[in-house]
């Protein structure tokens, strides 16, 4: 997808394979590439028994550009991540590699699905598809490019196409390709496959209009749409964009109704905070349907990198909404633990990332020196509990109930439940001071 930061061109001369160098700015839990900018997570998937994950890469460059390619890396645990070879690069017939997803067939051979672009003009793409070269079934170390596999139908008008994604439904395999309509419109449309290569038009999967007022704006164009079972629940995932704005990840919960999406719940929010886009599905080992974003708004002060992305959360269904988790990798990297009582008068330092259970009330913050990086403050209001965070990026409120993990991970901080996920970029120089106030709970260093 096109950032709104994308300015003009800078270029750095690193070395694009080398491992990532832990610094104050850069997180440790959180991948990052080497360097150059990246955007969106695609295709996270588990598979040979690693976890690859691919991702919107623009090497030598800390500015979006149109000639995105694929990056690889692999991991054991989500958390820390082994740089691979780049999956697909421009060329071939495609100006830009842009998003997509990874389907597997019963027999779990794997396809790509992603969207070719012309660099030049880029809003509408196509859908085409991928296979692992012969010999890299199980790496997924090297892939071939195959056909043009969905186009925009004839006769449909769209400011926007892109981010082809594949699931089956029980019958049949279906792609959804994110879009939107001159009269304000969002649109998911639909495409019907029996085979992973062979694709009809199948008509428009979900959509709604900008102006609808029932529960959360989603905005006039969806990008990177995306619908996984949770529970006994489909959930519609997409990304809320206005030319040329992003916005948060929006979801619906519902049933799929003769090829059509049919909500049984209102739009509601699954992120806020200024950080979160392009929100991408997978399941884990054990099979727990999850999300993982892009993160805007993190980058090296240095300018040798620029984007992360989230930790992998895990969604849960809860009466007729998700909750977000976090994965057991992160409990596992646990070192003793410190009360939040405790931290009232004398603080605990933070060299490295903290993992929080917030049970309930009080406040929480990082201070380095007589300057507050960040606070988290939890008020009782007529309604419930308030979480508001403040940090030099800004102040964002959301409503809140039940108990709260906080990761802090060098410049970047998220804090999720039941009301979704938050984040925001709170960038420091060095060592800092976990301090709380009345607040319950334990505060945890990572390794």
């Amino acid at each position: 997808m096109p950032p709104s930061t994308a300015t003009e061109d800078h270029t750095v001369e690193v070395d694009d394979t080398a491992p990532p160098e832990t610094t104050a700015a850069r997180p440790t839990l959180h991948f990052t590439a080497p360097s150059g900018w990246i955007n969106d997570p695609l295709g996270l998937t588990f598979h040979g028994g690693r976890y690859h994950l691919f991702y919107q890469h623009v090497p030598g460059a800390t500015d979006w550009a149109p000639q995105c390619q694929w990056g690889h890396a692999t991991s054991d645990d989500l958390l820390s991540w082994s740089i691979e070879a780049a999956a697909l690069e421009p060329g071939d017939g495609d100006g830009g590699c842009w998003s997509g997803s990874i389907a597997l067939s019963p027999e779990g051979e794997a396809t790509l699905f992603y969207t070719s672009v012309d660099d030049e003009a880029f809003d509408i793409g196509a859908a085409r598809i991928a296979r692992p070269a012969p010999g890299s079934e199980s790496s997924w170390e090297r892939w071939v490019k195959g056909p043009v596999v969905a186009e925009l139908a004839e006769g449909e008008e769209s400011i926007a196409f892109r981010d082809p994604f594949v699931f089956h439904d029980g019958a049949r395999w279906r792609m959804l390709l994110g879009s939107g309509r001159p009269d304000g419109t969002a649109v998911a449309y639909g495409y019907v496959s029996d085979d992973l290569t062979t694709w009809h038009y199948d008509g428009v999967f979900a959509s709604r209009h900008s102006d609808d007022a029932d529960g959360v704006w989603t905005g006039s164009v969806w990008e990177c749409p995306q619908l996984v079972r949770v529970g006994h629940k489909w959930a519609l995932l997409v990304s809320v964009w206005e030319p040329v704005r992003p916005h948060y990840s929006a979801y619906a919960l519902g049933q799929i109704v003769d090829g059509r999406f049919v909500a049984e719940t209102p739009w509601r929010r699954l992120s806020y905070g200024p950080c979160y886009y392009a929100g991408a599905v997978f399941r884990d080992a054990d099979g727990t349907p999850g999300m993982i974003y892009w993160l805007r708004g993190v980058a090296d002060p240095r300018s040798e990198w620029v984007g992360a992305h989230s930790i992998p959360h895990q969604l849960a269904l809860i009466g007729d909404r998700l909750e977000v988790r976090l994965p057991s990798s992160v409990e596992s990297r646990r070192g003793s633990g410190r009360p939040l009582a405790a931290l009232d008068e004398h603080g605990m330092r933070v060299d490295g990332a903290v993992d929080i259970d917030w049970a309930h009330g009080g406040s929480i913050s990082l201070q380095e020196g007589l300057r507050n990086v960040f606070r988290l403050e939890l008020t009782p209001t007529l309604d419930g509990v308030t979480l508001t965070a403040t940090s030099d990026a800004g102040q964002w409120s959301v409503p809140s109930s039940g108990p709260l993990r906080v990761v802090i991970d060098g410049p970047i901080v998220e804090v999720v439940g039941s009301f979704g996920a938050l984040a925001f970029p709170a960038p420091r120089s060095g060592t800092a001071t976990l301090v709380s106030r009345e607040a319950a709970g334990v505060a945890y260093p990572l390794h």
